[in-house]
């Protein structure tokens, strides 16, 4: 079984055959929200405070868990925790409670309307921590970033994968091919968020099998456990549960959004800056939040 985009679902049940494709590397439930705490401590002053709200779900209570552990490392304080049930469609309750707290920064792990939900009633409260965002799910997608657009400006959000030079260099030739078929199927124009996963979900099969020489399911599993596979996305190898060895995750911050932005705004860098990891940072952080707005 090799699974896209999930959030430590072997660590209670310890498959042998799992293998996981998402970036957060051997330990997911603290790699969730490392990236944004890095940020934030980067910072100065460093941010001393945290409010956390989170979707009722596992990936939610996963998320919320991994900001708790996170704040802790680093010497801050929780002062606000609470979850929001799914299906929530009013989230100015949600917003005015956590700003009532007046935390420095806010951890959000939602899904994908929830997300689309908490960005706007930021921005229509007038909402401005220091630091906002982080375990969001949905932000990456063109439908929503389009939906959103100038409202997503000072936000700072995970993201699995960013087309910049560096890293399209390896995956162009299949977007280039995805891209000039999408439109005619109907799916994400651009492909960024699942598309090129998808494929590179595949390509991991694949290996498996070549590497294997073998379709038997013990055999590919033992295989892909003691090589590296190449992808499109990145060279991966996989620890015991499944996860990846080396954690991947992207902390990206928007800015400079206008309501005219479209297609062609989102296929480039224009618009968001990688703020982690280091080694693939476009630009410092504008913090805090508001003098990104």
């Amino acid at each position: 079984m090799i699974g896209l985009f999930a959030l430590e679902v072997n660590s209670h049940f310890h498959y042998p055959n799992y293998f996981s494709m998402v970036p957060y590397g051997p330990d997911p439930k603290v790699s969730s929200a490392e990236g944004f705490f890095e940020v934030a401590a980067a910072q100065s002053p460093k941010p001393q405070t945290v409010g956390i709200i989170w979707e009722d779900s596992e990936f939610g209570h996963n998320g919320a868990d991994s900001a708790e552990i996170n704040a802790k490392k680093r010497g801050m304080t929780v002062v606000y925790k609470k979850s929001f049930p799914p299906g929530t469609t009013d989230f100015a309750p949600v917003i005015r409670a956590v700003a009532a707290a007046n935390p420095d920064i806010v951890v959000v792990a939602s899904y994908p309307l929830s997300s689309v939900g908490i960005v706007q009633s930021v921005n229509e409260i007038g909402y401005k921590p220091k630091m906002i965002g982080g375990e969001m799910v949905g932000l990456q997608a063109t439908v929503f970033k389009d939906r959103l657009k100038s409202k997503l400006n000072g936000f700072i959000n995970y993201e699995t994968w960013v087309p910049s030079p560096k890293l399209l260099a390896r995956a162009k030739p299949f977007f280039d091919k995805y891209q000039a078929r999408a439109k005619e199927a109907g799916v994400d124009p651009l492909g960024y968020y699942l598309g090129g996963w998808g494929y590179a979900d595949f390509q991991v099969l694949a290996a498996g099998v070549e590497g294997a020489k073998s379709l038997d399911d013990a055999k590919i599993g033992d295989w892909l456990h003691h090589n590296e596979v190449h992808t499109i996305i990145g060279d991966i190898s996989f620890g015991p549960e499944g996860e990846w060895t080396k954690p991947g995750l992207f902390q990206v911050q928007y800015h400079d959004l206008t309501d005219a932005a479209n297609l062609e705004t989102w296929r480039g860098m224009s618009y968001q800056t990688v703020v982690y990891p280091p080694d693939q940072n476009t630009s410092d952080a504008i913090y805090p939040y508001e003098k990104a707005k």
